[in-house]
């Protein structure tokens, strides 16, 4: 495996070869490693990039970007036992070597909704550096996890509708033995909080399990899952029931998903289930 800097070293080591491709913000757990592995797969062994990058564009100046752990040595070790290819890790100055201007910005109705409603700008921040990363790797397909399920919808219609030739692949939610879903954020969790985070997963089933016993007062689910996480000192920001296809209100007979995000303490979780 090889570690790359620079986007002219990049495009030199790739040529002109298919390849596959995993975006990431480092501080990799099992759930980027089994994007890394599914990329493999599907490029039938095929080379692989991951990229490692906190990217500025995507947090609020409230957000922990300062804070984001920055852990490339060990990310490097945990790819190439996954069987990655190249490891691409530019610096800021790399990435953006002058102010970003030129920025994707993705439709409202999508991306102002849920977390787009309380990160405002986030996907914007996501569109521009994804956009900037296909531009420099040039893959064939890349992969994203379905735990961020709204980003991965806004990564799909934006390669749609701006016709890049990259295949999405949308690798399953990667959780912990007790179901808690892996992210790079729950190492903020305290030993305690991290049993307490099984009840975001939890209620999200509860909800569930309403609609599926015929409950279809969908406000009513939603506002239930949020006070049962209040009454539990969680601090959800949404609790939500929506069809898969575009997050809009839900319809009998359309595939459903619910989703949530929360904080508690100090951290933000998010999560979701597909029915």
């Amino acid at each position: 495996m090889k570690v790359i800097h620079s986007i002219a070293e990049l495009r030199q080591a790739l040529g002109s070869s298919p390849r596959g491709f995993v975006p990431t913000m480092g501080n990799l757990h099992e759930g980027h490693l089994s994007l890394v592995r599914q990329a493999k797969e599907s490029m039938n062994g095929g080379p692989v990039v991951a990229s490692i990058f906190v990217n500025r564009l995507q947090f609020a100046p409230h957000e922990d970007f300062d804070t984001y752990p920055r852990t490339l040595e060990r990310d490097c070790a945990l790819l190439e036992g996954a069987g990655c290819d190249f490891v691409f890790a530019p610096s800021e100055a790399e990435l953006y070597p002058e102010p970003q201007g030129y920025k994707v910005t993705p439709p409202t109705e999508l991306a102002d909704i849920l977390e787009g409603h309380f990160r405002p700008g986030f996907f914007t921040g996501v569109c521009t550096v994804v956009h900037k990363l296909f531009n420099i790797v040039q893959p064939t397909l890349a992969a994203f996890g379905k735990k961020d399920y709204q980003q991965l919808m806004v990564i799909r219609r934006m390669v749609a509708q701006m016709a890049l030739p990259v295949q999405i692949i949308g690798g399953e939610t990667t959780r912990s033995e007790l179901g808690l879903a892996l992210s790079s954020r729950n190492g903020y969790l305290s030993e305690a909080e991290r049993a307490e985070a099984l009840r975001l997963s939890r209620t999200l089933k509860a909800m569930i399990a309403r609609w599926q016993g015929g409950e279809r007062d969908v406000a009513a689910i939603e506002a239930a899952a949020l006070q049962a996480l209040r009454d539990a000192g969680w601090a959800p920001d949404y609790m939500v029931l929506r069809r898969q296809r575009d997050l809009g209100e839900p319809v009998e007979g359309a595939p459903l998903v619910v989703l949530g995000a929360a904080r508690l303490g100090t951290t933000r979780l998010i999560d979701n289930l597909e029915l």
